[in-house]
């Protein structure tokens, strides 16, 4: 999936990636999609429900050794 910019969470706990996701979603505009990496098992569902919460949608995520990838476009 095409991503218009990546943000590197990884080693972060919670709540810094979704801190520093929604400081880069402020920089995109509107359908523009977010590339979220990061190790935080929490971010999951954190993500999911923030997604929601602001208008944008969840496009796919995936678990790869222990990373958790996100594609969220900007609403």
């Amino acid at each position: 999936m095409k991503s218009t910019k990546v943000l590197d969470a990884k080693g972060l706990a919670c709540p810094m990636p979704i801190v520093r996701t929604k400081k880069a979603m402020e920089e995109l505009n509107s359908g523009d999609i977010l590339e979220v990496h990061t190790t935080d098992q929490g971010s999951k569902s954190d993500l999911t429900a923030w997604a929601k919460a602001g208008g944008h949608e969840l496009l796919k995520d995936t678990e790869e050794d222990n990373i958790l990838k996100f594609w969220v476009k900007k609403g």
